[in-house]
């Protein structure tokens, strides 16, 4: 076999290995789906009439429907920011009972541990992004676009959703304990609430407006609402992507050291 063919065998295993505690232990996943699923009922059934009205929204009428399709892509951002603070745990978890250690003295490929953390957190991601859009669409949110739209939409998530994972194995690798590894990637699920994924930008004040206009979830949020809704997307797409290949080099690279460095800590 080639090296290729071993790196491909032993990260498939790996991935085995993950999908199988995901399943054995489901309720990371059950957690990280019903926040997002409760901040969509909240925001939609206490704020949404208020902050609708505020919106605008087609032809003049805002209300609770106009913001249930403003507020979609905020939430479905957050669940994938939420689903790498389950990758974060994950690879802390490794880290803390010594499987990591085992896994450096194995006849492996060495990128398998990361990448088999890495598939299978992007799995993750795919079922809680399908429960909230499926909630999503349960109670009134109708996107405005075709099928090319869709995967397109779908590409934005998963371009974003595979960003952030490299970033949280990083940040799992880097964490003395799980209970460090769950609070590091917090602010990802924050930043949403800073940027346009629940108000528009402009209806901030001066310094958090400038803020929420250049950090990277405004670009990533602006995209995949006009390719829901049907609207512009213009620059976004564009800048959303640098964004995500800015973050994954980066968290790559950093997990990569990480993973290499010597074993004692």
């Amino acid at each position: 076999m080639s090296t290729l063919s071993y790196a491909v065998s032993d990260s498939a295993t790996m991935l085995r290995r993950q999908l199988r505690h995901l399943w054995r232990y489901p309720s990371l996943t059950v957690m990280l789906t019903g926040m997002p699923v409760v901040f969509l009922l909240l925001f939609t059934y206490v704020f949404g009439d208020t902050l609708g009205n505020g919106l605008g929204g087609a032809g003049g009428a805002g209300g609770r429907a106009a913001y249930l399709d403003y507020v979609v892509p905020g939430i479905l951002l957050m669940a994938v920011a939420g689903a790498a603070t389950g990758t974060a745990i994950s690879v802390a978890t490794d880290m803390t009972e010594g499987i990591i250690a085992r896994f450096r003295t194995m006849a492996i490929t060495r990128a398998s541990v990361l990448t088999g953390h890495v598939l299978g957190s992007l799995i993750q991601t795919m079922v809680c992004l399908v429960v909230v859009g499926g909630v999503a669409l349960a109670i009134g949110f109708r996107p405005d676009t075709g099928p090319l739209a869709w995967l397109a939409a779908l590409g934005v998530l998963m371009m974003l959703a595979f960003a952030l994972t490299w970033l949280s194995v990083a940040l799992g690798l880097q964490s003395k304990s799980v209970e460090t590894a769950s609070n590091l990637p917090m602010p990802l699920t924050l930043l949403p609430f800073l940027g346009s994924g629940f108000v528009p930008t402009d209806s901030l004040p001066v310094g958090l407006r400038q803020f929420a206009e250049y950090q990277p979830f405004t670009p990533v949020t602006e995209a995949l609402r006009g390719l829901l809704t049907g609207g512009p997307v213009g620059t976004s797409a564009l800048v959303a992507t640098a964004w995500c290949a800015a973050v994954a080099l980066f968290g790559y690279l950093w997990a990569k050291r990480l993973y290499n460095r010597d074993a004692a800590r």
